[in-house]
């Protein structure tokens, strides 16, 4: 058993059967979660999610996360009760926010995302209560909606946890006021936790509770080999394409903007240009790999998730960058 408490794993960009095997991994090397990401139009999360449940017994399973525009607050609140009558208890509901361009891509207008996750967040809890529920948002209109469960559960209110993954202030302090945990994002310092911190406290004043009261489950890249040297050159690909896809993500962490705009007119835009990505990765520092991931020797893993964990992060979500999601785990689960 590792000594790094609460171990999870985080996967995204994988074959569905690799991540259904890596959950079997994570659980029978002791780690307590695994969240599936829905994160460009590559894969939905739902279904690795039930794969997931179907084949394990212990680990809990979250979606990291879906987002609050594309599926209506019912739809969301009836899927998971289903998965969680599938996996007996052990979902967790992740929500986001989304992101541009792909947003906009698609013909979605991003207006007031505060205001949408508020709304989604209040329908959502109430409809897992199995109340009937009417509700005239800006966002979600509720008329006489409940969930019209016969079978399994059948009556009784769900204990599905809501977490909202934030990375600027404003969604933040309001997870702190209305969520049950915040999926803190990947790829900042742990620095930006003090400051993500700061805006949780706040929200979760206003609703009366405490810091505390509101688990801090956090992304963290992840690179490990027994040469430090290539674990961070394997980390490097994956923080360059994150510098061009989501500079929100790294101004929050303090990353240059004149890097990141570098980096940018290097790739070609997104999606990159034919070797931008390859070029790109040339004109970015060790140093910033080394800030933004868990990146080098187990040791130097090790030392760099306790310091996310001294930084406000309740539980570490260790995706995998190096390609090698079972020997990451394994490695880790040692340590």
């Amino acid at each position: 058993m590792s000594s790094i408490p609460r171990l999870g794993i985080y996967l995204q960009d994988m074959h569905v059967r690799d991540m259904v095997r890596s959950s079997q991994i994570a659980e029978n090397n002791g780690f307590e979660s695994v969240w599936i990401a829905e994160s460009r139009l590559a894969r939905d999360a739902l279904i690795p999610m039930a794969a997931i449940a179907t084949v394990t017994k212990k680990i809990k399973i979250g979606a990291g996360v879906i987002n609050t525009w594309t599926r209506n607050a019912a739809l969301i609140a009836q899927t998971f009760a289903t998965l969680d009558e599938l996996s007996d208890g052990r979902v967790m509901l992740g929500l986001g926010a989304w992101w541009d361009p792909l947003a906009w891509k698609v013909g979605i207008e991003r207006k007031k995302p505060l205001t949408c996750m508020r709304e989604y967040v209040e329908v959502i809890r109430r409809l897992f209560k199995m109340e009937t529920v009417d509700y005239e948002g800006e966002f979600v209109k509720m008329r006489g909606v409940k969930l019209d469960v016969l079978h399994g559960a059948g009556e009784k209110p769900r204990n599905i946890p809501i977490y909202i993954g934030a990375t600027g202030y404003k969604m933040l302090q309001l997870a702190g006021e209305i969520a049950d945990g915040v999926l803190l994002n990947y790829l900042v310092s742990p620095q930006y936790n003090d400051k993500a911190l700061e805006s949780i406290r706040k929200g979760a004043s206003t609703a009366g509770r405490r810091l505390e009261d509101i688990d801090r489950p956090q992304l963290i890249a992840c690179s490990v080999d027994e040469d430090g040297e290539k674990a961070i050159k394997l980390a490097k690909k994956h923080v360059t394409m994150t510098l061009g896809q989501q500079p929100h993500i790294m101004k929050a962490s303090g990353v240059s903007e004149d890097l990141i705009k570098a980096v940018q007119e290097t790739m070609g835009g997104w999606p990159a240009k034919p070797g931008g990505i390859e070029k790109a990765t040339e004109i970015v520092p060790d140093d910033v790999v080394s800030m933004l991931t868990a990146s080098g020797t187990p040791e130097e893993v090790k030392k760099k998730v306790l310091e996310y964990m001294q930084h406000g992060c309740t539980a570490p979500l260790l995706l995998p960058l190096s390609g090698n999601a079972e020997y990451m785990i394994k490695t880790l689960a040692r340590v």
